[in-house]
């Protein structure tokens, strides 16, 4: 038992490390964020699980082109919709560390709308997939459409936010990303991105993995 859920321990001692540290850790003092670049450990550490989550969708999609296997679409499916919801809380914790920073909550910047229109496009490959019964059919193009919607997050939120002006570290104008990242940061941010919230993206997807192979054991037994 222990061997199989090592992980998921390691999962909830990442991210209590994560908050209690983020939150009474000692921060740098930079100028305008103040307390609140402590959101660095969730936004932006949201934001890397969210890549993550997705690059696992879109290779279960191709595997599928490759290969036709109803389980390979199911896992496509759920490790799609965990980083619609890590990027779906990306978004808000940004808004929330914009209105503290920047003045106000929804500023219209470039990034800002890139990381909407990404997660639109993301909620269409939802909607695409409920359009239609034929599961063959459905896995099928909702695959071909995965794979597109992965190839839209490059423009939408590496890309064309770094080409204009922006509030965004980063974008042109703006704070360089990343430039004399403090270490003392960088002990609380990469366990939280890399391992914490990603593996609790994995695990949610493995829970609603292993209800979709039951339903698909009981269809193919009916």
């Amino acid at each position: 038992m222990l061997r199989q859920s090592w992980w998921k321990i390691l999962c909830v001692v990442l991210l209590l490390y994560t908050v209690i540290a983020g939150f009474l850790g000692d921060v740098p003092a930079k100028p305008i964020l103040h307390e609140t670049i402590r959101n660095l450990y969730f936004h932006v550490a949201m934001w890397f699980s969210m890549m993550i989550l997705f690059i696992v969708s879109v290779v279960y999609a191709i595997k599928y082109l490759r290969r036709p296997d109803q389980v390979f679409d199911i896992y496509s499916l759920e490790y799609a919709k965990a980083g619609i919801v890590f990027g779906s809380l990306g978004v808000l914790t940004g808004s929330e560390w914009a209105g503290f920073t920047w003045g106000a909550f929804w500023s219209n910047d470039p990034k800002q709308l890139g990381a909407v229109v990404a997660l639109l496009i993301y909620l269409a490959y939802l909607v695409l997939r409920n359009s239609m019964t034929d599961m063959d059919k459905r896995a099928r193009i909702g695959a071909v459409y995965n794979i597109f919607a992965f190839a839209m997050l490059f423009p939408t939120l590496w890309i064309i936010p770094r080409m204009v002006e922006s509030l965004h570290p980063g974008g042109l104008g703006g704070n360089p990303a990343f430039e004399n990242f403090d270490p003392r940061m960088g002990k609380i941010f990469w366990p939280a991105a890399v391992p914490g919230w990603t593996l609790l993206g994995v695990w949610i997807s493995s829970l609603r993995i292993r209800l979709q192979l039951l339903e698909l054991k009981k269809l193919n037994h009916a």
